[in-house]
This record gives C-alpha cells, structure tokens and sequence, in this order.
C-alpha cells in the first residue's frame, strides 16, 4: 500500500511532499517527490499518561473519541477501575480495549487502595503487581502515588518498584 501527501516529519521540523509505502502494517520506504498535495500526512499522538476511567468510558468508546482528534494510542494506568474491581476491572479494561484498532497500553496499578485513608473495593499488593506484570498486556509499573511510602522505604512500595 502506497499513501501519497504532504508528510509532515516531526523529527527534522520539516513539511515535505512523498509518498510512504506500508507492508504488513509497517512502513517501509519514504520518498520525497516534488508534487502538490491537498492533503497531509501526520504522525498520530501519543497520550502518554491517561485513566480513561476519569472519562466516563470504557477503552472502546474512549477510542472513539480520541482518534477524532488524532490521538492513536495511550499509555493507560487503571488504577482507578481497580481501586473498586480490582484485578478483574484492569482485565475488563485489556479486553474491551482489544475490540478496537487503537493501541492501549495498560499499567499494573500500584496504588490500590490509592492511599491508607481510602476505603477501596480491592487491594492489589506486590504479588498481584508481580502477576499482572507477567501478562504481555501489561507494559509498566502505574504511577507510584504513595510517595511517603517510597520516602519511608515502605517494603509492598518498594517491592512493587523492584517488580517493574
């Protein structure tokens, strides 16, 4: 597959007119031509830090939305679908998000409860942050929120840290 245009390459801060050749889901080759393009080619964002439970949404329609507005993957930490299903809510995220053609990348919650004044559905200890990680869906430690813990040398904290 061949997609022609005006490429904008982000890396070199240049806009140039080519054509990008695409075998099995991976580009290939970049060429520069001297045409006019009406469209342009650009690369898609990353959100790089993102619970898509504060959106209201499962992944599948979460992804709806954010392609809109160009955003083709995210780095996803569930920690608070887990802070009330546990194990089982960051499970629930992986599957629904695998319904779409947009890339999630999902995190083993590290706070869960989120602090020891919460009263939370679950508890997500080093043994489970250990088990999620050894799933391939599974990609990062999440936000470590429990700084006094790291500060204090907390063993779950640090264990969980060692973990990832």
């Amino acid at each position: 597959m061949k997609v022609s245009g005006n490429i904008v390459d982000v890396l070199r801060k240049k806009i140039f007119s080519g054509t990008i050749e695409i075998q099995n889901g991976r580009i290939i080759e970049i060429s520069e031509n001297k045409r006019f393009y009406d469209r342009f080619i650009i690369p898609g964002f990353v959100d790089s830090h993102v619970h898509i439970e504060s959106s209201m949404l499962v992944p599948s329609e979460f992804s709806r939305i954010a392609v809109i507005h160009g955003t083709v993957a995210t780095v996803s930490d569930p920690h608070e679908i887990s802070n009330v299903l546990g194990i089982s809510g960051v499970r629930f995220m992986i599957r629904n998000g695998q319904q779409v053609p947009f890339k999630f990348s999902f995190g083993a919650p590290s706070c869960v409860p989120a602090s020891p004044f919460e009263t939370s559905g679950a508890l997500i200890g080093p043994g489970e942050v250990d088990s999620l990680l050894a799933h391939e869906e599974i990609g990062f430690l999440g936000e470590v929120m429990n700084v006094p813990g790291v500060l204090t040398n907390n063993p779950d904290v640090l264990k969980k840290i060692e973990s990832a």
